[in-house]
């Protein structure tokens, strides 16, 4: 995940915890934990991404049309997005809730994901 969209607007949930577990020249992998309510706030995805949820996770995403989607992951589950992707994260769940973000710097070969 990187950089703030410049027109973020502000709000008043707290804030989603990322720790950063490796960083290297072909990827980049970081921890997200999320109090209930909390949000990564608005972003842009540099690079493709897969996010594998380590426990339940109940995300409501915002885009930046305005439409906002809930999605629901088991533990395990995972799911894969493009560079260039901009969206704000809320736990929209009553449980904290965690996954693990692996961006690829060379890009993802998201044909073989989508045919495993």
């Amino acid at each position: 995940m990187t950089g703030d969209s410049e027109d973020s607007p502000m709000t008043d949930r707290p804030q989603a915890q990322p720790t950063t577990l490796a960083d290297t020249d072909m990827h980049r992998i970081t921890r997200f934990d999320f109090a209930p309510g909390a949000e990564t706030g608005w972003h842009v995805h540099g690079f493709d991404y897969v996010i594998v949820a380590l426990s339940e996770c109940r995300m409501t995403l915002e885009m930046p049309d305005g439409t906002v989607s809930e999605v629901a992951l088991p533990a395990g589950r995972t799911y894969h997005r493009p560079a260039g992707v901009e969206h704000n994260v809320i736990n929209g769940g009553t449980a904290p809730m965690a996954f693990v973000e692996l961006e690829f710097k060379h890009g993802l070969d998201r044909a073989a994901l989508d045919a495993g």
